[in-house]
């Protein structure tokens, strides 16, 4: 694809892939739970979400969390401590089942009913970068009408794709300058 950058930072510019910033702040909106796992409030709150109904636990079970219902009892009544493998089997599932269910909304927000949402693009740090070789970059807007694309592959934990319909669905948008805008430092939106 055309004005895609192939050696980012070469020199001195900071920034992430615009997917990234992306997926990071549809992170935040999807609001983890905060506490950390290996804090008994951060699991137990991460165990009663996996667990709370029958469609849960098998939703929690379809993303990696293999263990008996015994074992899960175990760990809710604090009778037994999960290993490091299952904390990690845990947090994964808790927030790919957590993304499955919050995407609906995320997407419905988004969209806004075809209105779409303004997302701000905020260019590289070009500070370390020498004087000639320095871009004009400004922080722009854009008002980004078609989300389908970004919360299912967000919510999929599928980076390709998310990188593949950030750039077509909205960062293409920006008209000539787009490739400008693949790294960034930050984008930001609100739901």
């Amino acid at each position: 694809m055309p004005e895609r950058n192939l050696e980012f930072g070469t020199f001195g510019a900071r920034g992430i892939k615009g997917h990234e910033a992306v997926a990071r702040r549809l992170d935040a909106l999807a609001g983890f739970v905060a506490t950390p796992i290996t804090q008994r409030r951060g699991l137990f709150a991460r165990l009663h979400y996996l667990t709370r109904t029958d469609r849960a636990r098998e939703t929690a079970r379809e993303a990696g969390l293999t263990v008996t219902d015994r074992t899960l009892q175990a760990w809710l009544g604090g009778k037994q401590a999960p290993s490091k493998k299952n904390l990690q089997s845990i947090e994964t599932a808790y927030r790919t089942v957590r993304r499955r269910n919050v995407a609906r909304y995320l997407l419905a927000r988004l969209n806004r009913e075809g209105r779409g949402t303004r997302v701000e693009f905020h260019p590289v740090n070009q500070s370390q970068v020498s004087r000639p070789h320095q871009r004009a970059l400004s922080y722009r807007t854009l008002n980004v009408r078609h989300w389908d694309r970004i919360v299912e592959a967000w919510a999929a934990e599928d980076d390709d794709a998310l990188d593949e319909a950030w750039v077509n669905d909205a960062t293409v948008d920006l008209g000539s300058e787009w490739g400008q805008y693949e790294y960034v430092t930050n984008v930001g939106f609100a739901a």
